[in-house]
């Protein structure tokens, strides 16, 4: 799991919370300039730029993954990967994890081990209070990106559902 509204706000792996005042102003004024007709404020999206290998290798895999492959390798032609410095104000309030306790079927939540994403999987599955049929399924030696497309982990996982 990826929960974007957290990590818009506090920055992945809680990177960014001493920047979240600043980048709440930022998303105000340009909420503001561009309702007075002014171009939208985008913030640059990695993918999109030339990263050397040695940048990458100092990444969380999270991002030096998902660069590779949302970049390069599987990149949609349209995309731009690029939020609107003005979402901040919507995207800060939201919390893939609230209201897991309202779950009450069964859930199934799949990470790999060796995902950095993995700490938003255990969140909101220990808040799935809602529901005594809940697995957390773990897929040994996965990264988050790997079980998009490498075919063990892909197999597993199919199997899995």
């Amino acid at each position: 799991m990826f929960n974007s509204g957290i990590v818009r706000k506090n920055g992945f792996m809680n990177s960014s919370k001493d920047t979240i005042q600043k980048r709440l102003a930022d998303a105000s004024v340009a909420r503001q300039r561009e309702s007075a007709g002014a171009e939208i404020a985008r913030i640059p999206g990695m993918e999109t730029q030339d990263i050397p290998q040695e940048q990458l290798d100092t990444m969380p895999t999270l991002y030096s993954e998902g660069y590779t492959y949302y970049g390069k390798t599987h990149r949609h032609l349209n995309s731009i990967f690029q939020y609107t410095v003005r979402s901040g104000m919507d995207l800060f309030t939201f919390d893939a994890a609230d209201n897991m306790d309202l779950i009450n079927q069964p859930l199934l939540m799949i990470a790999g081990s060796d995902a950095d994403t993995k700490y938003m999987t255990d969140d909101a599955f220990s808040k799935a209070t809602g529901t005594d049929n809940k697995e957390l399924y773990i897929v040994d030696g996965a990264t988050h990106i790997q079980t998009y497309w490498v075919l063990q982990y892909v197999d597993e996982i199919t199997d899995k559902l």
